[in-house]
């Protein structure tokens, strides 16, 4: 796929969810995501909880708390600001209790609010079973001393579901080896990287790259009045084009093979109906090229000494790393094709609602990414905005897939008792600080900053389970499909 040309979502299902919204959901019981129009109601000594449906995952929390324990925290919270104390004329913490309150009663209240609120809604979770995904919405209805504390809390939950079959999952794997075609393949392309561009007075050939002044226009106008932003379309002085069918603009080169330095020709094209710019497709253009400079690509001889330049010891070295590269690639694409076998059937055997807060953020993450690699591609932002829906769909359906194979692997890893413990996490750190030629520290420093510990122990706590799923497939080992023999 060229430059500038849209770039839609990669479907990889295996792909991690944001693990600060998925990951750390898994530890409590589990709660029903079913609709239901009841409420239920259960007290505790010091804790009186109702919790309403108000859709699938999605609950309303109501919380009490009666006044003496209420009461109790602002005493122990103040307390804790009185052995801290320093006020004018006392020791520190010896000043009393009534003084403290006037001088640090925000802060108290704020300090004893928060114990309030997070032990509170921690144990009526559990005391409900909820496994909460996402606190959507908090509404504190009463608080303060001498006071009950009230408060309702909108949130979501993970969905209850059956476990799908997930041993014994039918699967095929296409074996698959590196040959020499592929490394012959392979070392050509490290030859066109290394190619040298020599000045040439003969005409141009095919291969050969111009150098071409240019100017495009539609019906007498510049392209650039039909498409404000095609402006590399519409002309450029000293420009290099390799002369090859489909380069630039299909159509463009073919006429220019023959000409020579200082030529002048006009060239006719007609854009694809499915071109970059929206606006050119399909409509026909007349282009005035002028070529300033032909140059003949020269490409390396394979010896010893392009080894060398790759940091090889030998060709024989270099070939055989080339293989060893090949058949890695071809591995993790294999490996790659079983795991999608295996989650689209596990994906195929349950159905469950989803908590539509989650879906939105990894479809925002999703658009986000997408836009950002064609931003970096250099698709012009016309495009990009041309094809929103598209994008906002395609990203919707893959967040959906995505998500609920989180919540399918996290459940096979509760049954399962997979874990991820601290050596893991400190074993893929170490890995990423590697891969990113940084320190550890600093590697810990850049996950902390971006929040991202929760989906690092997602990330590994997904390979785990995947690996699991493996071992207990039935894998059958299959050649891939041969090439179709060249119609005579």
């Amino acid at each position: 796929m060229g430059k500038g040309e849209f770039r839609g979502i990669k479907t990889s299902l295996d792909r991690p969810v944001s693990g600060s919204v998925v990951f750390p959901l898994f530890a409590a019981g589990l709660q029903s995501c079913r609709p239901r129009h009841q409420s239920s109601q259960r007290k505790a000594s010091i804790v009186n909880v109702s919790v309403e449906s108000l859709g699938p995952c999605k609950k309303l929390l109501r919380v009490e708390l009666p006044v003496e324990k209420v009461n109790a925290v602002f005493d122990e919270i103040t307390g804790e600001f009185q052995k801290g104390a320093q006020l004018p004329g006392f020791r520190a913490g010896k000043a009393p209790k009534h003084l403290v309150v006037r001088a640090h009663e925000g802060r108290i209240v704020e300090e004893t609010r928060k114990k309030l609120f997070n032990d509170s809604y921690n144990a009526a979770a559990r005391q409900e079973n909820l496994r909460v995904v996402v606190t959507l919405d908090v509404e504190e209805q009463q608080f303060g001393r001498n006071q009950e504390m009230r408060y309702t809390v909108t949130l979501e939950t993970a969905p209850d579901f059956a476990l799908p079959t997930y041993k014994g999952i039918k699967a095929q794997r296409q074996m698959a080896a590196a040959g020499d075609a592929d490394v012959e393949r392979a070392v050509n392309i490290l030859r066109e990287q290394q190619a040298t561009f020599n000045d040439v007075t003969r005409p141009l050939q095919e291969g050969d790259v111009a150098v071409v002044n240019y100017s495009g226009t539609i019906d007498g106008k510049p392209l650039t009045d039909i498409a404000p932003t095609a402006k590399g379309l519409t002309s450029k002085q000293n420009t290099w084009i390799l002369i090859k069918p489909g380069s630039f603009v299909p159509g463009f080169t073919e006429p220019l093979v023959g000409a020579s330095v200082g030529d002048k020709r006009t060239v006719n094209v007609t854009f694809e109906t499915e071109f970059v710019h929206p606006e050119l497709a399909g409509k026909a253009a007349v282009y005035e090229v002028e070529i300033v400079g032909i140059k003949e690509k020269v490409l390396p001889e394979v010896n010893d000494e392009f080894a060398a330049r790759f940091g090889a010891e030998s060709l024989s070295h270099l070939l055989q790393g080339v293989r060893t590269d090949l058949q890695r690639e071809l591995d993790n694409r294999q490996k790659q094709a079983l795991r999608d076998q295996l989650l689209k059937d596990l994906l195929s055997q349950v159905d469950f609602e989803l908590p539509e807060s989650v879906i939105a953020t990894e479809t925002r993450n999703i658009v986000y990414g997408v836009v950002n690699e064609n931003q970096k591609r250099g698709v012009p932002q016309d495009v990009i905005e041309q094809k929103k829906d598209e994008i906002f769909g395609n990203a919707k359906t893959t967040a959906r897939e995505r998500v609920k194979v989180a919540f399918i692997l996290n459940r096979i890893a509760e049954a399962e008792k997979i874990g991820v413990d601290d050596k893991e996490m400190t074993q893929r750190v170490m890995w990423l600080a590697q891969q990113n030629e940084i320190s550890p520290d600093k590697m810990v420093k850049q996950i902390q900053e971006q929040n991202a510990v929760g989906e690092l122990r997602q990330d590994i706590l997904t390979g785990k389970v995947l690996e699991f799923l493996e071992l207990n497939a039935q894998i059958e080992d299959v050649m891939p499909l041969a090439a179709p023999a060249p119609v005579a």
